[in-house]
């Protein structure tokens, strides 16, 4: 297994080079009889901490035996993560700052003294310059590309990577990290592992630090020998990909669309997010419309827009983002589920069918009362037709009874 070598060969060598290549410098400058020269005993060494190293001076020779006097330093150093020079203002002789071990390391300090003789101005003496270009070593061509990290929700980080183009058959990759509250480096807590190999990290929240730099490096070995190494710096609160909105409800009241939604699931306080909603309306003509707004300083998880007079459909979805006030980058979700309004020839329909259901109610009343009607005028009538009847044939009977002879009367009784 290759390890991390704690102090590696090549910043002795860079501590050394300081020491030896100016044993002596002095300054043109002078103050109160003597030269304010640059601090003696530059030296730069390196923890273990994956570039976060320490610069250490001494008092230069020349101002030792000075006395009534305040002497502070000056120190610039080129960030190369940034691409900008840092200074900083120190009374203490030593000063620890990141750098990346890849690349040039640059250093300029100088000395600034302030005394009674000099009326309290400050003197600044010259600055000076040193610069330290580490070898490259390592198979060539076998540094990792593509690394990538992701803040997913703030539960847990990921960064993966794809290998070198020149990386050997039969390699084996390995993860360290570290951040301020860490005495040492530490291997990758859980390997991301694909079919060719370790291509990844998985870092739980309880392993990670906001708001400090979070120092990693990537190496690995091979039968060929040692894979070049990689190193990053980050700030994790700037990697943070929000979970998915959810609950995503769509209403209209009084010609007003109203959007409402759930926060993301996650440890992603509710007002460091802002939110990005996308409409696309449909047109009675049979076009497009979409626009996207971006939400910030919400008071609630809504947003209220007019329906397009001449709309026939409008469909929304939505995604969020850590906002500026909470970090300085991030990624945006994923989108929502898309969710619309109902089409406005679909809402027709609805109301028609009503209608025409309670007409057909209302017609099949009024035919059950006139079949009724029907049937009971037509009962009457029959009733009196019987009647009518009954009566004709009883005087018929009577008027035979009266003409006939009663020896035939039993015949029409």
């Amino acid at each position: 297994m290759l390890l991390l070598n704690k102090f590696p060969a090549w910043l002795s060598a860079f501590a050394l080079l300081l020491l030896t290549q100016e044993p002596v410098s002095t300054s043109e400058v002078t103050a109160c009889g003597v030269a304010v020269d640059p601090p003696a005993n530059i030296e730069i060494t390196d923890p273990g901490f994956l570039g976060y190293l320490s610069i250490h001076w001494t008092l230069p020779t020349s101002l030792q035996n000075l006395t009534g006097c305040t002497v502070r330093y000056q120190l610039r150093y080129y960030d190369t993560y940034e691409e900008r020079w840092r200074s900083v203002r120190t009374v203490k002789l030593t000063y620890a700052a990141q750098f990346d071990p890849e690349k040039p390391i640059k250093v300029r300090i100088l000395t600034v003294l302030k005394c009674a003789c000099t009326n309290g101005t400050e003197v600044q003496g010259e600055e000076k310059e040193w610069v330290y270009t580490p070898e490259p070593t390592g198979v060539a061509e076998s540094r990792i590309r593509d690394f990538h990290c992701v803040y997913y929700g703030k539960e847990y980080m990921e960064c993966t990577w794809e290998s070198g183009p020149g990386q050997p058959p039969d390699s084996q990759h390995y993860l360290y990290y570290w951040h301020r509250e860490m005495d040492e480096t530490k291997e990758c807590p859980e390997y991301i592992i694909f079919s060719e190999g370790r291509r990844g990290c998985r870092f739980p929240r309880e392993s990670l630090l906001e708001f400090s730099k979070f120092n990693l490096c990537v190496n690995g070995s091979s039968p060929a020998g040692s894979l070049k190494m990689a190193y990053f710096s980050i700030e994790v609160q700037n990697y943070v990909k929000p979970a998915v909105v959810s609950s995503v409800h769509v209403s209209e009241i009084d010609g007003e669309l109203k959007l409402d939604w759930s926060p993301p699931s996650g440890q992603v306080p509710e007002h460091c997010l802002e939110y990005e909603v996308e409409s696309s309306t449909t047109m009675e003509n049979g076009k497009q419309k979409q626009e996207n707004m971006v939400l910030q300083n919400l008071e609630d998880t809504s947003y209220s827009v007019p329906r397009e007079v001449e709309s026939q459909k409008t469909c929304f979805r939505i995604r969020s983002k850590v906002n500026m006030y909470c970090a300085d980058g991030g990624f945006w979700s994923d989108w929502s589920q898309t969710k619309c309004t109902e089409n406005m020839e679909t809402q027709c329909i609805p109301k028609l069918t009503y209608l025409g259901l309670v007409g057909l109610v209302v017609i099949g009343i009024a035919g059950v009362i006139i079949l009724c009607l029907s049937l009971w005028i037509l009962k009457k009538i029959s009733i009196k037709k019987i009647n009518k009847k009954d009566a004709l044939y009883t005087l018929y009977k009577e008027k035979v009874n009266e003409t006939m002879p009663t020896i035939l009367s039993p015949i029409f009784k």
